[in-house]
């Protein structure tokens, strides 16, 4: 039965307007708005809802990646267009000065949405 549904994910923020802002114009992805809502149109025929939510919490885990050609190029545009990169100092979790994690899996950098939501930006194999 689900399995020919075409599922999609979505996320909660807490000023949808805000979010339009980030997402079509920091980010340049194409946004849609219907109802209060507002969709991600991503690459491959993909979509993301956001939902308004008065009572939203962020997520504490990566609610969406971005797989880069190149994360140090991309990491460098974002910053150019005001998006602030996290930096870790974990034991098991350390990033440059870029905010880029670089010991072990993908090449990363964690970024936050006006909302708080977690996000990404890795490198492709």
């Amino acid at each position: 039965m689900l399995k020919e549904s075409s599922a999609f994910s979505g996320f909660s923020v807490n000023d949808i307007q805000k979010a339009k802002q980030f997402y079509g114009r920091t980010l340049g992805l194409e946004v849609s708005e219907s109802n209060g809502l507002l969709k991600l149109h991503l690459a491959g025929n993909t979509s993301v809802l956001i939902y308004p939510k008065p009572n939203h919490s962020p997520a504490t885990f990566t609610v969406l990646n971005f797989p880069v050609k190149n994360v140090d190029e991309a990491v460098d545009e974002l910053t150019k267009r005001g998006v602030r990169f996290e930096i870790y100092n974990d034991p098991g979790l350390k990033t440059d000065k870029k905010g880029i994690f670089r010991n072990g899996g993908p090449v990363i950098a964690w970024f936050k949405d006006p909302a708080g939501n977690i996000l990404s930006v890795l490198e492709k194999p």
